[in-house]
C-alpha cells in the first residue's frame, strides 16, 4: 500500500472536514505540516490533531517537505496560485471550490498540469456519496427513460455578521455570491447527473445584502438531451434547504438534505399507477451507505492516485462548472442567452466572472 506523505494549506473552519478525511484515510496519509498565514491558528491546528509540524509560508512548507498531495483550505481567491505551486512543486492537490476566478485562471492550472504531470482535483464531495454514485449508474444505463425536467434549489440564510469576515462579499476575494461559493455543490452534482448543457438564461441580483456579489441568482437551462433545468441559488432564505429533483421518463428521483447527504435523503418514485416493482426495487437497493463527505471524495482520489489515473472532477469534470457559472454571470449581467462554449479568451467573461460588469 502506497502512503501519501500529505500537507494542508489553510486552517479555519473547512480545514476541520479536510482533517476528518485524513483521518478516515488511515495509513493511506501521513499528514506531514499544516500551513496557515496566522501563526496563532496554524499552531492550535497543529496542536489539536498531532500534526508534526507547521509552517505561516505555504510555500516554505512545500519546499522544506516535499508532500507528495496537498489539501487546499484557503480563501477562494488564493486557490488557483496555491494549487499551481504545488503542482510545481511535485505534488498532487485535492483544493477547495471554488477552485478559480475565471476560466482564464482555470486554464492557467490546466497548463501547469500539463508541465508538471500532476493534477488538481476540485472538492465536490457530493458526487462521492452511495446513493449519487448508484443514481448517476441508473441514468447511465437507460433504466429511467428520458431526462425531462430537473430542479435545483440552494436555499440558504447568511446573515450580516457572516459577511463580517473581510474577505466575504467581495468580487476580488470571494469572487462571486452564493452562485459561485454556496450552491455550486449542488450545481456541481445536478450537471453531473443530467449531463452536457446547451444554453443558459440567467437572473441575478443583491436583493437584501450590503455586498459587491448577487445574494440571489436564478437560471434556466436547456441541455443537449433536451430536457429543461431550474437552478435557484440563495443566501437569503430562513428555512434552509438543499433540494435536487429530476423527472425521468420512468421515474422520479429527488434529493433533500442541507449540507450532506447520505442515503435516507434520497427518494425514488414511478409514474402514478406504475407496476414495474422491480424497477423501483433497483433505484432503492444501494449496496453500500456512504455520505456524499470529504473523506469518500479523498478516498476516490487516493484510488485514482495508486492506479496512476486522472482523478475524477479534475480536468474537463472539473472545468464545466467554471464554464457554467461563467455563462450563467454573464446572461445575468448581459441579458443574453448564453451558449455552452461560447465565452472565448476574447471575452470579458472570460477573465472574471462578473465581466467587469457591476450588479
Amino acid at each position: 500500500m502506497k502512503q501519501y506523505r500529505t500537507a494542508i494549506i489553510g486552517t479555519g473552519g473547512i480545514a476541520v472536514q479536510h482533517m476528518e478525511a485524513v483521518q478516515a484515510a488511515g495509513e493511506r496519509v501521513s499528514l506531514v505540516a499544516v500551513a496557515d498565514i496566522d501563526e496563532g491558528r496554524a499552531a492550535a491546528f497543529k496542536a489539536k490533531y498531532a500534526i508534526p509540524t507547521y509552517y505561516t509560508d505555504p510555500r516554505q512548507l512545500l519546499e522544506q517537505e516535499k508532500p507528495d498531495l496537498v489539501l487546499i483550505a484557503t480563501p477562494p481567491a488564493t486557490h488557483a496560485d496555491l494549487s499551481i505551486a504545488s503542482l510545481e512543486a511535485d505534488a498532487f492537490v485535492l483544493c477547495e471550490k471554488p477552485l478559480c476566478r475565471s476560466l482564464a485562471e482555470f486554464d492557467r492550472i490546466t497548463a501547469a498540469e500539463e508541465r508538471t504531470g500532476r493534477y488538481v482535483t476540485t472538492i465536490f464531495q457530493w458526487r462521492f456519496g452511495s446513493a449519487a454514485q448508484h443514481f448517476k449508474a441508473l441514468i447511465d444505463a437507460g433504466e429511467l427513460g428520458k431526462p425531462l425536467v430537473g430542479t435545483c434549489l440552494t436555499l440558504w440564510y447568511r446573515d450580516l455578521a457572516y459577511y463580517s469576515v473581510p474577505w466575504r462579499g467581495k468580487w476580488a476575494t470571494e469572487l462571486g455570491g452564493p452562485t459561485l461559493g454556496h450552491g455550486i455543490h449542488l450545481t456541481d452534482l445536478f450537471l453531473w447527473l443530467w449531463g452536457d448543457w446547451s444554453e443558459i438564461t440567467a437572473m441575478a441580483g443583491t436583493l437584501d445584502r450590503p455586498l459587491e456579489v448577487e445574494d440571489v441568482s436564478m437560471a434556466l437551462v436547456h441541455f443537449e438531451h433536451g430536457g429543461f433545468g431550474s437552478i435557484t441559488n440563495s443566501v437569503l432564505s430562513p428555512r434552509q434547504e438543499t433540494y435536487l429533483r429530476l423527472d425521468f421518463q420512468k421515474a422520479t428521483v429527488e434529493m433533500n438534505g442541507l449540507y450532506s447527504a447520505d442515503n435516507s435523503n434520497w427518494r425514488y418514485s414511478l409514474i402514478d399507477g406504475a407496476t414495474d416493482s422491480a424497477l423501483l426495487e433497483r433505484m432503492r437497493t444501494v449496496s453500500s451507505d456512504i455520505p456524499g463527505r470529504h473523506p469518500a471524495q479523498l478516498a476516490a482520489l487516493l484510488d485514482s492516485l495508486d492506479r496512476g489515473e486522472r482523478p475524477l472532477v479534475s480536468g474537463a469534470e472539473a472545468r464545466r462548472i467554471i464554464e457554467f457559472n461563467s455563462s450563467l454571470y454573464k446572461s445575468a449581467f448581459t441579458g443574453e442567452r448564453v451558449r455552452r462554449g461560447s465565452i472565448t479568451p476574447d471575452d470579458p467573461f472570460y477573465n472574471s466572472m462578473h465581466g467587469k460588469s457591476a450588479l
